[in-house]
């Protein structure tokens, strides 16, 4: 595959796949078009999948910071903005176009490159979905309907082990526990130890973690936003505003839409929607800082210096199958 083969995997015959995570603004889009392009210099074909969940929707061209043609660099991406903002992308269906995309690189003879910071994707993707059935609706509409601390009490006493483990004020979390233990008579924690669908255990992955600098990755976020108010930013939320799509929509919350629609609105100066923006971006670094440190698995390597063009170009110790 025109990588090296380490003892661990040694007549390993399942197909590889490589992983590029990290937190936004970590360099992983540039990191993985240069090792692409590193392989086919060794006569192997690459192609880069989206592991992203802001860069699924067509809508945030330059919010999501969705690579250019220019930064493709001619190099196949899957999976960039694909979906209508209309619509909501869950976890369960990326993995499934995700699979769909690795198993057509794989039959191509084409190495699959996963590119991206969302956990969740990841997870689901590797490790499978809890099987949970549908939810009664005549349940779900009550819980919902319930204070945030009247269903919290409720899951104590229904299921104290989720209830222990989320925090009293997280109105969503809470609810989902609490609606899954009512409707299937199943705690949340029995079907997340019965997952279904992931492809962990058929592919040889090899993963890299950009984990960098906190505050050199503060720094590029903050510089990054303030290039996208220039860039283009104002008239992608223009546009999403003038569809009239409902506000709890992902496309809708994303990073910088609700700043920049503040701005627009005439409820945020220039000055306060680029502070929140960039407030907004730093926050949610570290959230994901946090979780590629501490969740994924020690066999996934950590990268902890700064991106650079000139740098990490030793790929076939860096990603050795």
């Amino acid at each position: 595959m025109g990588t090296n083969t380490s003892p661990e995997t040694a007549g390993d015959s399942r197909p590889a796949l490589a992983l590029i995570a990290g937190p936004t603004a970590s360099g992983k889009s540039g990191l993985a078009v240069r090792y692409a392009r590193w392989l086919a210099e060794r006569g192997q074909r690459a192609v880069i999948i989206n592991a992203d969940s802001a860069q699924v929707y067509a809508d945030l061209a330059v919010l999501s910071a969705r690579p250019t043609e220019d930064e493709m660099a001619g190099i196949e991406h899957r999976l960039f903005g694909y979906i209508d903002g209309a619509e909501a992308c869950s976890a369960a269906r990326w993995a499934d176009d995700a699979k769909a995309q690795i198993a057509a690189a794989h039959a191509a003879g084409a190495l699959p490159i996963l590119v991206g910071g969302t956990g969740l994707y990841l997870r689901t993707l590797l490790d499978g979905i809890s099987p949970v059935p549908a939810i009664d609706p005549a349940i779900r509409s009550a819980v919902r309907a319930l204070p945030v601390s009247v269903a919290y009490g409720a899951l104590q006493a229904e299921d104290p082990v989720a209830a222990a483990r989320l925090n009293a004020a997280d109105t969503t979390r809470v609810a989902r526990a609490l609606e899954v233990v009512r409707s299937t008579g199943k705690p949340l924690g029995e079907w997340h130890a019965h997952k279904q669908g992931g492809i962990g255990e058929q592919i040889r992955l090899c993963a890299l973690v950009l984990l960098p600098p906190r505050e050199w990755l503060f720094e590029r976020c903050d510089r990054r936003f303030a290039t996208m108010l220039d860039t283009g930013a104002r008239q992608e939320v223009e546009a999403l505003l003038a569809r009239g799509l409902h506000p709890d929509l992902p496309v809708m919350r994303a990073i910088g839409v609700p700043e920049i629609a503040g701005l627009l609105r005439g409820q945020l100066s220039a000055q306060q929607a680029r502070d929140a923006g960039q407030l907004a971006t730093r926050q949610y670094a570290k959230r994901q800082f946090t979780w590629f440190r501490n969740q994924p698995p020690a066999s996934w390597k950590r990268y902890t210096e700064p991106y650079s063009d000139n740098a990490r170009s030793d790929f076939d110790i860096l990603f050795r199958f």
